[in-house]
């Protein structure tokens, strides 16, 4: 199997896609401004105590007050709670973390409303998401995750991965890390650590070290509150350290800078992999070069369709996933109906755990699968799903088929489903129901090309169109385009993007940055 990450960049958002057999597998998008991410770690009020729920509402700058439950102080919350007002005491000179004492665990029986109060400062760290209309989540046991290693400020333990099997492995990691691991951390060996050297695990453990410094040097400078002290690596970098792989044949990135984090990143902790690393400088839009548009706008919606005319139906509810399975149009019958059932499961279950992945669904899934009578079917099906969810990185639990013929599955949710809308609305009237005459739409492009080399002065941009009109554009002995470049110089560039509509528009300068060029007004 080859894997390829492709990174499109752009001037509001970056998206991520991963691509197994080139079929797209993982997906994510968010705004280059997002905050909020999980991993962050802010000094933060205390707004409200909710004694009956032994929690508390705490202030970290979003609209609604992130949560903290009284178990999610963790054991260390008193030893943290001792240092914090250490550091706060002296504004010129940082109290040593070497110095700080442990103090007794926090009791697991023990009440909010004895341990915190109003206003009180407390370190936090993100852990899921605001979703819906629900806060962020928050715990105070702060960690620090690298590739191979996950730093705990307090807990002074080593723990090594139940994943790494050899005892002769584990004791290894174990033994190395407490002789090289700073007084009153604890460290949890990740599985990708089997086999490494010494001095690759110092060198990560003492950047991990940094980062809670750094974090804790920000909380004595500062006295805004609530105010973000540590920021997770950009979504793109968090994303290669968790997925990063060994078999990954090629990083395409089409944004210089990004280009040259990542290409840092993978030369820290795969020196020989930094080869695969490379920038797309193609002038058509790199998710149509590597087809994932395509594969966006099919995979994403209420129905999604898969083999022989079978489909999928996903709802999403508050509370829960809801997904039926369909056997559609499908005439075959050489297996009769339990076969024919079988088979369209089965298919039913590949699709289903891609979308998992794909998506980011998380809570409770429901499927409503096609019913079968041979408890050996149900069986199959069962252990068909649970394979295909071996390759997801999220926890989950699959409980076999009910007697209703209902499968249940719970997967980790720490931020809110993709959810991308490949229903298009006009852009050209803009939900009016009028546009102007399309056998003038070349015209209306002209006038803007002429506005924007004549009155704004940008000689050389890109004109994204639908490709049907790029290619109607480009027809001819003299071609539509060639006159424009005639008339307004060589820099006009007109490029087919699958992602626009069949009249639609967007330009871009030479720096591959948007310029917004179309006015409401003009289609009324």
């Amino acid at each position: 199997m080859t894997s390829e990450v492709v990174i499109d960049v752009r001037q509001n958002e970056v998206s991520i896609a991963l691509l197994e057999d080139k079929n797209l597998v993982e997906y994510q998008t968010e705004p280059r401004s997002a905050s909020f991410a999980v991993g962050n770690i802010y000094i933060a009020k205390v707004r409200k105590l909710m004694a009956g729920l032994n929690a508390s509402f705490v202030d970290v700058g979003y609209e609604r007050d992130a949560f903290l439950h009284y178990l999610d102080l963790g054991n260390q919350f008193s030893s943290y709670e001792k240092y914090l007002k250490q550091v706060q005491s002296d504004r010129k000179k940082l109290y040593p973390f070497a110095k700080a004492t442990h103090q007794p665990d926090l009791k697991k029986d023990g009440s909010v409303a004895n341990t915190l109060k109003k206003d009180q400062e407390v370190l936090v760290q993100i852990v899921k998401e605001p979703i819906s209309t629900k806060g962020p989540r928050l715990t105070c046991e702060l960690s620090f995750a690298g590739r191979y290693l996950v730093l705990m400020p307090f807990y002074d333990k080593v723990s090594v991965s139940t994943k790494i099997k050899s005892s002769e492995e584990r004791a290894r990691l174990k033994q190395l890390i407490q002789s090289i691991k700073p007084k009153n951390v604890g460290v949890i060996v990740r599985t990708v650590a089997e086999g490494k050297r010494v001095a690759e695990l110092d060198s990560e453990l003492k950047i991990l070290m940094k980062r809670w410094e750094d974090a804790i040097a920000k909380v004595q400078r500062t006295t805004t509150r609530p105010q973000l002290v540590y920021e997770e690596e950009s979504r793109v970098v968090a994303l290669l350290r968790d997925l990063f792989n060994p078999s990954y044949e090629n990083i395409y990135v089409n944004d210089e800078q990004v280009f040259q984090e990542v290409k840092e990143y993978v030369t820290l902790i795969a020196p020989e992999k930094a080869g695969i690393v490379k920038l797309y400088t193609g002038n058509v839009p790199i998710y149509d070069n590597f087809n994932i548009t395509k594969q966006i706008k099919s995979s994403f919606g209420k129905i999604v369709n898969y083999r022989h005319g079978a489909y999928l139906i996903i709802e999403h509810t508050e509370a829960m996933h809801v997904v039926d399975v369909n056997s559609g149009n499908r005439t075959k019958a050489e297996k009769g109906q339990e076969g024919n059932a079988l088979e369209v499961n089965l298919g039913a279950a590949d699709e289903l755990a891609r979308q998992l992945r794909l998506r980011d669904m998380g809570g409770i899934i429901i499927v409503d699968f096609i019913d079968m009578n041979l408890a050996e079917d149900r069986q199959m099906l069962y252990e068909r799903m649970c394979k295909n969810m071996q390759k997801d990185r999220a926890r989950h639990n699959i409980l076999p088929l009910s007697k209703f013929g209902l499968m249940q599955i719970t997967r980790q949710r720490v931020r809110p489903a993709m959810d991308v809308n490949v229903d298009e609305d006009c852009p050209t009237c803009f939900g009016s129901g009028k546009i102007k005459s399309s056998i003038l739409f070349t015209d209306q492009l002209e006038g803007k090309i002429d506005q924007l080399v004549n009155k704004i002065g940008v000689k050389r941009f890109y004109l994204h169109v639908h490709p049907y009109v790029a290619a109607y554009i480009n027809q001819g002995f003299v071609s539509l385009k060639r006159r424009w470049q005639m008339k307004y110089g060589l820099g006009v560039r007109v490029i087919p993007s699958q992602k626009m509509g069949f009249l639609q528009y967007e330009f871009y300068d030479d720096k591959k940055q948007f310029i917004d060029m179309k006015e409401e007004v003009e289609t009324k």
